[in-house]
């Protein structure tokens, strides 16, 4: 065994060390017996190398972590408070500027990310009335998010073999090149197939942000950060809102794709200037094996399995009652291999070293209760917001502009709130209370939207947008520090992308069933109530179109509008059994106070608990 190396300028002590690992700058570090004694209080009992390492990595980031000999402490080397063991909450011993840089990346990063998403939801169906295909609207976003949703959690789980630079760095230049290609698309599959490639790389992205913020920030200061990042969050999304029907009008909907690459490159260029090519655990050197022999121990299976249930439910649901009836072979079979394969999944992850979907976290509270509730949040959510331009466009008959623009107030709602809960749980500690709040808000927002009458003035329609965007606000940022601080240390990075995982899920699901509801909604209610000579060439071509339905006769529009309009209030109506469960699974759940995690460094929650 080597002995142990000089630390941060200092002689090492002379207790014996058990064995040795790295720290950031790739030397050697020494795990003494304090070391294992910390890791097992915070483990309640148990030994977890990763967080072992952890620690005696924590140890050795820069002097100032530590207090100098004195006569006091008999010469040894002890850690200080927790203020001095973390300055102003930053690890890894990097200075403010830098981190000013890596974080400014991270966050405009998830401004573009989110500008793209509510782009696709104002401007889908300009997008799909030029090839023609509105009834494959679903699509445009599903690809995105099937892709994305189920790569993050091997990426994350790639990230600590190999660290984060290499993947966030690949993810963002990939992002550009396929963006490119949403704007150079030439038909409706080449456009989905560059959707659904999008995804793959802004998976990168996206999940090295949350995880890169969390290795930098320490959890009792994390609530500030999530403020900052909620900003750009929101703001992605009322840009996304507010001016992505706007650029389809005025630029048209291929620039509104063009004009991302350049500050994606940007990003780049400062990621790759910026980020620490030490930041992760990189277990392929810390361990001593190689990357491809750290990589077989990866959920290979448990990805493929997730990827392809959520895949062919999707194709089931959206083809279902859609493009063939609900008998016909290519649906049944699609829904009958997602569900197999979904059993599949979870007997594979029951016996994987590191699963994809950790079903033991999830079956355990509150850890279970806020993955879930988020699950279903975001997909009421994501029913209200992929479905509203539709309303405006279709029975309001506004213009993707006008009916962007009104995306953009409950954005703006959404940033106000995820900032002020960011820095109320910085100043407060407490959790709880946003989320029941925000599944309160959300419940209120679905039943607005149900209630809306005929004829009901646009700005109104409007303002029973916003509470749901405040409930997300308030609910989600209190959520994401809440799985930490239930989790030991080293269980912390698998939560955070399991989180992740089920949220995406939820955007998947929310814009697939929401899509099921409405097209079998709409099919019928059209066939029910459109009367007239060429009744059922009107109604391919309004499903197919919204721009056709203002070139109807006065009678075949105002019975194409009353048709949309009742479909859509059935979509909204079925928000409101999703919300009710949301409710249903925080309210008995109680959370620690983040004033006192640190305290425990992750250890018992029950030991913890405050409200």
């Amino acid at each position: 065994m080597s002995s142990p190396t000089k630390q941060n300028g200092r002689e090492p002590s002379e207790r014996t060390p058990l064995l040795t690992a790295y720290d950031n700058e790739g030397d050697e570090i020494a795990i003494e017996e304090e070391d294992v004694q910390i890791a097992k209080t915070s483990g309640n009992g148990t030994l977890a190398p990763g967080h072992l390492t952890g620690i005696a990595k924590r140890r050795s980031y820069s002097h100032s972590h530590w207090l100098a000999p004195d006569e006091d402490d008999g010469g040894r080397d002890e850690p200080a408070s927790t203020t001095d063991f973390q300055p102003n909450g930053l690890l890894g011993g990097i200075s403010r500027t830098k981190f000013r840089f890596i974080f400014g990346g991270i966050v405009l990063g998830y401004f573009i990310a989110l500008f793209d998403s509510t782009l696709m939801a104002s401007s889908h169906p300009v997008i799909t009335s030029y090839f023609n295909a509105s009834n494959s609207a679903s699509w445009l976003s599903t690809s995105f998010l099937l892709t994305s949703t189920s790569l993050q959690p091997l990426l994350g789980r790639l990230s600590d073999t190999i660290g984060r630079r290499p993947i966030y760095l690949t993810g963002l230049l990939s992002l550009a090149a396929t963006t490119a290609w949403c704007a150079l698309a030439q038909s409706i599959g080449s456009f989905i197939a560059a959707r659904a490639c999008c995804g793959l790389a802004a998976a990168g992205v996206l999940a090295m942000g949350g995880i890169m913020t969390n290795d930098l920030v320490s959890i009792e200061v994390r609530g500030t950060y999530q403020a900052y990042i909620n900003l750009f969050y929101g703001g992605g999304s009322a840009a996304g809102a507010a001016f992505g029907g706007f650029l389809c009008d005025r630029i048209g909907w291929r620039w509104t794709f063009g004009v991302q690459i350049p500050v994606l490159l940007i990003i780049f260029v400062n990621a790759f200037l910026t980020t620490p090519k030490s930041l992760g655990p990189q277990l392929s050197r810390t361990s001593g094996r190689g990357i491809m022999e750290t990589i077989r121990g990866f959920d290979v299976a448990g990805s493929i399995l997730l990827m392809g249930s959520v895949a062919f439910m999707i194709l089931g649901l959206n083809l279902g009652g859609n493009v063939y009836p609900w008998k016909h072979p290519l649906v049944i079979a699609s829904l009958m291999i997602a569900v197999v394969a979904g059993l599949v999944l979870i007997r594979v992850e029951l016996k994987a070293d590191r699963p994809v979907m950790p079903l033991a976290m999830l079956s355990s509270k509150p850890r279970g209760n806020l993955v879930f509730n988020n699950f279903f949040a975001q997909l009421g959510i994501n029913t209200i917001i992929f479905n509203a331009p539709l309303y405006f466009q279709a029975v309001k008959l506004e213009s993707p502009s006008t009916s962007g623009f009104r995306l953009a107030g409950p954005s703006v709602a959404l940033t106000i709130c995820g900032v002020s809960a960011g820095f109320i749980m910085t100043a407060t500690g407490r959790m709880k209370w946003l989320i029941v709040v925000g599944s309160l808000f959300m419940l209120l927002g679905a039943v607005c939207l149900s209630a809306m009458w005929n004829n009901i003035p646009s700005w109104l329609a409007t303002i029973f947008l916003a509470p749901a965007s405040i409930g997300q606000g308030l609910a989600f940022p209190a959520t994401s520090l809440a799985v930490l601080a239930t989790s030991a240390q080293e269980d912390q990075a698998v939560m955070t992308s399991t989180l992740t995982l089920w949220r995406s899920l939820g955007v998947v699901m929310g814009v697939s069933f929401s899509s099921l509801i409405l097209q079998n909604a709409l099919t019928a209610y059209l066939e029910q109530i459109v009367t007239g000579e060429h009744k059922d060439k009107i109604i391919l071509r309004v499903r197919k179109s919204v721009h056709a339905i203002r070139d109807l006769n006065p009678k075949q529009q105002s019975q194409v509008i009353d048709a949309y309009s009742r479909s859509l209030k059935v979509t909204f109506v079925s928000a409101i059994a999703v919300f009710i469960i949301v409710n249903v699974l925080v309210f008995a759940i109680r959370l620690p106070n983040l004033r006192r995690v640190d305290e425990t460094e992750g250890g018992n929650t029950e030991d913890r608990i405050e409200e």
